[in-house]
């Protein structure tokens, strides 16, 4: 029986580093020198599922996804 994961996903095309994703989660998102997001991997913990929609929904590019996957 496999088990899913959430994860958070930037399209680096589409982003254009304004840095709302990381605002919004900064528990899994921080931004590189320059102003691009870099995601640390780990899956989205229940307690943050709200915030990481809410991330999603507030990017201005729509570069930011959840995606679930099996493991």
């Amino acid at each position: 029986m496999s088990r899913w994961i959430l994860e958070v996903v930037i399209d680096p095309i589409a982003c254009d580093g304004r840095g709302v994703c990381a605002e919004m989660l900064p528990e899994r998102i921080e931004l590189d020198r320059w102003g691009y997001p870099i995601v640390d991997g780990d899956n989205i913990a229940p307690a943050l599922i709200e915030h990481a929609e809410r991330a999603v929904r507030a990017c201005p590019k729509q570069a930011l996804h959840l995606v679930e996957r099996s493991c």
